[in-house]
């Protein structure tokens, strides 16, 4: 059973994984691993990036990504998964997704790692919006790009 959580607050990415890993017993073979962080890429303008600030609908997020979790835990056939996402007004540098997933092998712990994030990525239903030095703001669009890299996943 993954557990997802949306939250505000920062999560122990050590405790987590001594969570996962207990819950696995003997059986996991390898543990895959992504820490999203708020990088500071300037954007077309030079605007220097300050923070990223998400919203989300409550009940409607949890539900959208237990079940991508879902999905992962039965195509990768997972031992456990953890997917936890921020909200809020995360500045540069802080935590902002952190996905674990327990396999018997390595193979499909890394494999389900990539696609929970892919998936995440255009999936959930989170709206962010950059928040500049200069003051000003934007709401990130969709990319196509990240559209194309989730599509490998719909093909196999």
């Amino acid at each position: 059973m993954a557990t997802v959580r949306v939250q505000q607050a920062a999560f122990d990415v050590g405790g987590e994984l001594a969570a996962l890993t207990a819950a696995g017993g003997g059986a996991i073979g390898g543990i895959g691993c992504f820490v999203g962080l708020v990088r500071a890429d300037p954007d077309a303008h030079g605007r220097a990036l300050q923070a990223l600030t998400l919203e989300h609908y409550p009940g409607m997020t949890e539900t959208a990504i237990a079940g991508i979790a879902a999905a992962a835990e039965q195509r990768f056939r997972l031992l456990g998964c953890t997917v936890l996402h921020r909200i809020g007004r995360l500045p540069v540098g802080e935590g902002i997704v952190l996905v674990l997933t327990a396999a018997p092998h390595r193979a499909a712990a890394i494999d389900a790692t990539a696609f929970l994030i892919d998936w995440l990525k255009t999936r959930a239903p989170f709206w962010k919006r950059q928040d500049y030095a200069d003051g000003s703001s934007e709401w990130v669009e969709a990319r196509t790009a990240d559209d194309a890299v989730a599509a490998r996943w719909d093909l196999a």
